[in-house]
């Protein structure tokens, strides 16, 4: 009742970190050659192949088929719904995530979970692999015919909890042509609880439908039951954008209006790769990544390291340094030289040897037990072993 700005006092994830929708800016954007085209399965339905189309309150919601899924990810994302969010007739902008702030008509977004991993979408719902959704943004323009196959029934969902059956029809027309163009990052629900558990990824090119088919999703259907004396228009449905918290939005092209901010950018891995390295960095270091044959979780032009590669390195970087440490200007221009090294780590980077070597020795220094200085060591190092690769 009391908005958005007051769910973290019910749900304590909607106040927390790596929150969903975001503005894409131009700034936040990196280049991954890595991203493959999305490839969705069996999207296309047969008309005896019923879906459900509901108003739960806030959306417009439609049932999919577990048949349906997307093949192009490293696990399997089986289809469960997909929603709307939309303005109103006197305000057409209610798209979720914008970019270059600038907002959309509405927005579709068609929900995934990790049916490797999980039996079902509210087992995926919280975990931080969960879920996937793919967001097509809507804009107002040409007519829109695949629309129409659930448009048509909109009157028999007016109030919250109404629902009907509709025939199955193309899913993959309510998608943009393209569908390997995209941004892609790490976020949450954009509805209570907010659980940071999505893969994002929105679509570059987006969408139209007309006018008038805007109108009859903006207009047509009401957040309160039939029964409520005072029926409550259900529009406006969207969530602000929310901070960025130091994340970045990987994208899967390079040329257009963004080309030139997007050339030579260091590239990233991907947010599912990402988890998996923090996950490895825990419990070893770079060299175990090697040891383990992970290379694909090391940053880009690591392929051919070996454990003793890594060793040598770290011995450089150790020597750097010492000799940042007793020159202070030294140290300075590291920190502004963002070239990259030929196994493409950022040449200024502390690794993880010269971390351990100063803790280790600072606590020699204050501690003679050798115990103490063990189980230190086995608490601190994990969190200095991330630091340093995130660095």
């Amino acid at each position: 009742p009391e908005g958005q700005d007051h769910w973290a006092r019910k749900y304590a994830y909607c106040g927390g970190a790596f929150q969903s929708p975001i503005d894409i800016k131009s700034e936040l954007l990196r280049f991954d050659p890595t991203l493959r085209p999305i490839e969705v399965q069996n999207y296309n339905l047969l008309p005896n192949e019923q879906l459900t189309l509901g108003n739960n309150g806030h959306s417009v919601q439609i049932s999919l088929p577990s048949k349906m899924y997307i093949s192009s990810l490293p696990q399997r994302y089986t289809a469960a719904q997909l929603h709307f969010h939309w303005g109103s007739s006197g305000r057409p902008a209610g798209s979720e995530h914008m970019v270059n702030s600038k907002q959309y008509a509405a927005e579709m977004h068609v929900v995934h979970y990790n049916s490797d991993k999980y039996p079902n979408m509210s087992s995926a719902v919280d975990k931080s692999d969960g879920l996937a959704v793919l967001g097509v943004l809507i804009e107002i323009g040409e007519f829109n015919p695949a629309f129409e196959h659930f448009l048509k029934f909109i009157n028999g969902i007016k109030y919250r909890d109404q629902k009907v059956k509709v025939p199955g029809f193309n899913i993959r027309a309510l998608l943009p042509e393209r569908l390997d163009e995209y941004y892609r990052y790490d976020g949450s629900l954009t509805t209570p609880p907010c659980f940071p558990s999505i893969l994002w990824t929105m679509f570059r090119n987006h969408v139209t439908v007309s006018r008038k088919q805007f109108l009859t999703l903006a207009t047509a259907l009401y957040s309160s039951h039939a029964q409520d004396s005072v029926p409550v228009p259900l529009n406006d449905n969207f969530r602000k954008p929310q901070p960025i918290d130091s994340r970045v939005v990987l994208v899967s092209f390079k040329e257009g209006k963004y080309g030139r901010g997007l050339h030579g950018t260091l590239t990233v891995t991907s947010p599912l790769t990402r988890k998996q390295i923090v996950q490895q960095l825990l419990v070893g270091d770079l060299a175990d990544l090697a040891d383990e044959g992970l290379y694909q979780l090391l940053p880009s032009g690591a392929e051919k390291l070996q454990k003793k590669d890594l060793k040598s390195q770290q011995s450089e970087s150790l020597a750097k340094y010492k000799q940042q440490t007793l020159n202070p200007s030294l140290w300075k221009k590291s920190q502004v030289d963002h070239s990259v090294g030929k196994l493409g780590l950022a040449e200024g980077a502390l690794c993880y040897i010269s971390l351990e070597h100063k803790v280790f020795q600072q606590l020699k220094q204050s501690h003679t037990e050798n115990q103490l200085v063990q189980t230190l060591r086995d608490s601190v190092f994990p969190e200095l072993n991330l630091k340093s690769y995130l660095e």
